[in-house]
C-alpha cells in the first residue's frame, strides 16, 4: 500500500521547495501566490537501513522499497470555504489523501513575502484549521437534513447517523476537528463516505532557516518551532523541523556527498527520513519484507495486521488461497546468515492466518487457489 500525503499551507511557505525537494518532481517555485494550481504528485521511495541490510545478504537480482507518495496542494487562504483563492478546487484535492503534512514558515525573511503580513506559525496553523472545519461542518450540514427526514420515517440505519452527525456538526461548532472529537470507530465508519478534511492525521512540517536548523531540532532552542510543538501535543500531532534549502540542496547530490554533506551540518539524516517516519507514525504503519534471491523487497501494512492481510498486500490470490506465512524476524535472518541459518537454528516458523504481523518480519506464503 502507497501511503498518500497531502503537502498544505498558506501561499510561500516552502510547499513547493519541499516537494521538489523530497520528489525530485520539479514542480514550479515562485514568490507569489497559487504559484501550484494542479496538484503535483511524487512518488518517493522510503529509505529502510533493514531493507539495505537484506540486500547485502541476499544480494538479489532487483531491490523494491516501499514508497510514499507526496501530493503538493495549492496553498489555501482565509476564506477558501467560501470559495476564496482556489477554494473547492483545493479542499476536493486534499479529501483523496491519507494524510495531511501541514507545512508552516517559521524564519522570517523580508524577501518573501507572507500572506498574512506577519510570520505567526500557530496563527497560520488555525487559519486553515478553521478553514478545513468550516468546509466540513458544510458538507456534515448538508447530509444531516437528508438523513434527518429518513430518520423521521423510522429506518433505523438513518436514525443512527443523524446522531453522528449531529454530534460531528456540534463538535466542529465548537471548533474541534473531527480527529479530536474522540469518535468511536462505528461513529467514524459511518462518516467514511465524506471523505472529511480534518478526520485526517496531520503532521506540522516547520520550515526554518539553514542557520537556525540544528537549534530548531532541539526543544527549548527555536520560539516558533517550540510553539508549533507545543500545539502539536495538544493535538496528538506529529512534527518535524526542515529547512527546505538544505533539502533542495540535498537532493541534487549523489548517496556519498549527500551522506558529507548532512555530516557536515550536524544531522544524522534529511528531512525526508524525517517526515517519513513521522507520517509512518501517524498512520500505524510498519514494514514486511519477502526475501529471495530474485527480489528483496518492503511492504506496507498497518500494524495489527495479520499474517492473512500481508497476504492480500501481496496479492489477492494469496489472501484467497492462504495455507500458511513461513516466517523468520529481520534480527533472527540478519544473525543467521540467511533462511538456511536461520532454518538451522530454529528461527524458522511457520504461521497461520491470524498471526500478528511483527515489524520487520521477513515473510513467504504458501497458498492455493
Amino acid at each position: 500500500m502507497a501511503l498518500q500525503c497531502g503537502i498544505v499551507g498558506l501561499p510561500n511557505v516552502g510547499k513547493s521547495t519541499i516537494f521538489n525537494a523530497l520528489t525530485a518532481a520539479g514542480a514550479e517555485m515562485a514568490n507569489y501566490p497559487f504559484c501550484t494550481i494542479e496538484p503535483n504528485v511524487g512518488v518517493v521511495a522510503v529509505r529502510d537501513a533493514r531493507l539495505d541490510a537484506l540486500v547485502s545478504l541476499v544480494r538479489p537480482q532487483k531491490t523494491i522499497p516501499t514508497v510514499m507518495e507526496f501530493v503538493d496542494i495549492a496553498g489555501l487562504v482565509k476564506g477558501a470555504s467560501q470559495g476564496e483563492g482556489l477554494g473547492n478546487q483545493f479542499l476536493g484535492h486534499i479529501r483523496q489523501v491519507d494524510a495531511v503534512a501541514h507545512v508552516v514558515r517559521c524564519f522570517e525573511d523580508d524577501d518573501i513575502t507572507h500572506v498574512q503580513g506577519r510570520v505567526d506559525p500557530v496563527t497560520d496553523i488555525q487559519v486553515i484549521e478553521t478553514e478545513l472545519m468550516l468546509a466540513d461542518l458544510s458538507a456534515v450540514e448538508k447530509r444531516l437534513g437528508g438523513v434527518s427526514k429518513k430518520a423521521k420515517l423510522g429506518e433505523k440505519e438513518a436514525r443512527l447517523l443523524e446522531s453522528v452527525y449531529q454530534k460531528v456538526a456540534q463538535g466542529l461548532n465548537a471548533g474541534v476537528p473531527i480527529r479530536l472529537q474522540g469518535l468511536t470507530g462505528e461513529e467514524l465508519s459511518g462518516l467514511k463516505d465524506l471523505f472529511l478534511l480534518t478526520s485526517k492525521p496531520v503532521l506540522y512540517v516547520c520550515n526554518v532557516a539553514e542557520a537556525e536548523l540544528q537549534a530548531a531540532q532541539q526543544v527549548g532552542q527555536h520560539a516558533m518551532v517550540d510553539a508549533v510543538r507545543q500545539l502539536a501535543t495538544e493535538q496528538n500531532a506529529g512534527v518535524v523541523a526542515i529547512c527546505g534549502r538544505i533539502e533542495a540542496e540535498v537532493s541534487e547530490l549523489d548517496e556519498a556527498e549527500k551522506q558529507l554533506f548532512l555530516e557536515d551540518l550536524g544531522l544524522a539524516d534529511s528531512g525526508l527520513d524525517r517526515l517519513v517516519r513521522q507520517a509512518y507514525d501517524l498512520l500505524g504503519l510498519m514494514t514486511f519484507f519477502t526475501v529471495g534471491p530474485k527480489e528483496v523487497r518492503a511492504w506496507t501494512v498497518k500494524k495489527g495486521a495479520t499474517a492473512f492481510d500481508a497476504a492480500g498486500v501481496i496479492h489477492s490470490d494469496f489472501q484467497r488461497g492462504f495455507i500458511r506465512a513461513e516466517v523468520i524476524g529481520f534480527t533472527d535472518m540478519i544473525a543467521c546468515k540467511g533462511e538456511q541459518g536461520a532454518k538451522e537454528k530454529g528461527r524458522f516458523r511457520l504461521e497461520g492466518r491470524d498471526y500478528p504481523v511483527t515489524d520487520g518480519d521477513c515473510m513467504h506464503f504458501r497458498f492455493n487457489v
